[in-house]
Order: C-alpha cells, then structure tokens, then sequence
C-alpha cells in the first residue's frame, strides 16, 4: 500500500476596506456548495470549488458522487469595491467568512496547493484539521514543492496541507520517498472563526470533516 501525505489549510477571515484582488471564502448553506458556485461563475466571478470522488451506498444502489472537500464553503476571487451585494445575495450564500470586521483573504498559495493536488493522479480527501507532526517537502512528481506534516495511518502515510483560517486539512496520496523533512515556515498565529458563523454553520462543519 502506497504511503500517503496529508495537508491542513486553514483560513483567517478579513472585511474588504478597499478594493482588492484575492482569493475569500464564502459560507454556504448546507449541501448548496455547486449551486453557489454555479450561480457565481454565471454573475461573472472567478470561483473554486475543490472536489473530490467517493463511493455512497443507498438501500438499492451504490454510486460514485462528487462531495465539496471543504463542506459550507466556496472560494471567490475579485476586486470586490461595490460587487459584494451580488455575491451576498445569491442563493445560498450566508456570508463572506469574517474576523475583526474583515473578509478572509485566502494565500494564492494555499489555493494553488489544493488546486495541484486535485489535478494530481493521488486520492485526495478531506481530513480532521492537523497541527502538529513532521513537516515535510514533496521533491518529486506532480506535487513537487509542496509542504505539509507527515502523517501515519494504517501502515501508509498521509501528507497534511492545512487551510488554518478555516481549520480544514486534506490528505493527498504520495510516496513517502517523494518527501523530505524541512523547518516550518513561519506563519501569522491563526485565530478563531468568526462569531458571524452561524451555530448551526458550526455544528455542520463539524460533522462533516471527518
């Protein structure tokens, strides 16, 4: 069985003051995760909307289906100077994840690592947020150049890559050969969530991370 890496991504929440190019994070409703993405990309905006493939089973048939790795949230990028009215009102959509009255600008970065690991040939999934553990570089292959913690389970190895703002983590599938131990990059300490999220947005999320 091949070794597997797990990543934790995690995300701090900011109000749009000025207009600004970025990646934000919106909440959604509860399994409205494509249609927010649907409407969005209609209206114009540049969204993302990470997925990944898993195996539901009903009383008469099992079926392959398409799940949000990131449950309750959608990505967006603009310059949001007077379009956030468009994007609060779509169907679906709560509200942009918030701390101090400021709107989550998401690292390009970050996006792009999970955007890597999608188009990659592994399995990539979601997993329960992750903060401590070896950190290591992938040096090889598609994910060549990304970084997460090591982590082991059930004789295979995950790698880690956190979205910390939102603490939320996926595990990609790799070679434990493929990655090498490096220092941790120094980060700003992640806060909390905002208290704009809704109890019941909390209870959701919670119970579909794992």
């Amino acid at each position: 069985m091949r070794p597997i890496v797990e990543l934790s991504v995690r995300i701090e929440d900011r109000t749009i003051e000025s207009p600004g190019s970025g990646w934000y994070a919106l909440y959604t409703r509860h399994q409205h995760e494509k249609s927010v993405a649907g409407s969005l990309s209609k209206k114009g905006f540049e969204t993302f909307l990470p997925l990944y493939s898993c195996i539901h089973s009903w009383a008469d048939r099992t079926k392959k289906i398409s799940l949000a790795l990131f449950p309750c949230y959608v990505f967006v990028r603009g310059q949001f100077g007077g379009q956030e009215l468009p994007i609060l009102t779509t169907p679906g959509v709560h509200s942009f994840v918030r701390h101090a009255g400021r709107a989550a600008v998401i690292p390009e970065v970050e996006i792009d690592g999970v955007r890597r690991m999608i188009a990659s040939a592994f399995y990539v999934e979601p997993h329960p947020f992750l903060q401590c553990g070896d950190w290591v570089r992938v040096k090889s292959g598609p994910l060549a150049g990304l970084e997460g913690i090591l982590h082991s389970k059930k004789n295979s190895w995950r790698l880690v890559l956190s979205v910390e703002l939102l603490e939320r983590s996926v595990a990609v599938e790799v070679d434990a050969d493929s990655v090498e131990r490096v220092a941790k990059r120094k980060r700003p300490a992640a806060t909390a969530l905002s208290a704009n999220e809704p109890a019941i947005w909390r209870a959701g999320r919670k119970r579909s991370q794992f």
